[in-house]
């Protein structure tokens, strides 16, 4: 797997994804506001909290609810949903970078490891 020197996963030069095990993932908004952020991470985790809960219970109407609360968490994040930057590019999310417009960034990555 690749990592960068403080061993967080690489981002694209524009920052618009990070690369886990060969796919890209969308970043969050770089636009939000620091509390904003901070309070859809927050939403985020809890959200996540509430599945793992949910699926240990057995609940699923729980479960449902719980996803949906992640789904908006990360949809307020940039993350999911539309995308955040406005010049048309596509958005890429968990396609795999080898098979994009990264490819040779990407394939530069694998090289100097």
């Amino acid at each position: 797997m690749t990592r960068t020197a403080d061993g967080a996963p690489p981002t694209t030069p524009d920052g618009r994804y990070i690369v886990v095990r060969g796919r890209l993932w969308r970043t969050s908004n770089p636009h939000l506001g620091a509390e904003e952020r901070q309070a859809l991470v927050d939403d985020l985790m809890d959200a996540r909290r509430a599945v793992r809960g949910a699926m240990q219970g057995g609940d699923d109407a729980a479960l449902r609810i719980a996803r949906s609360r992640v789904q908006a968490a990360k949809t307020g994040l940039g993350e999911r949903g539309p995308v955040w930057w406005d010049d048309g590019s596509p958005d890429l999310n968990r396609r795999m970078a080898r098979n994009t417009c990264y490819a040779p960034w990407y394939a530069s990555l694998e090289e100097d490891r």
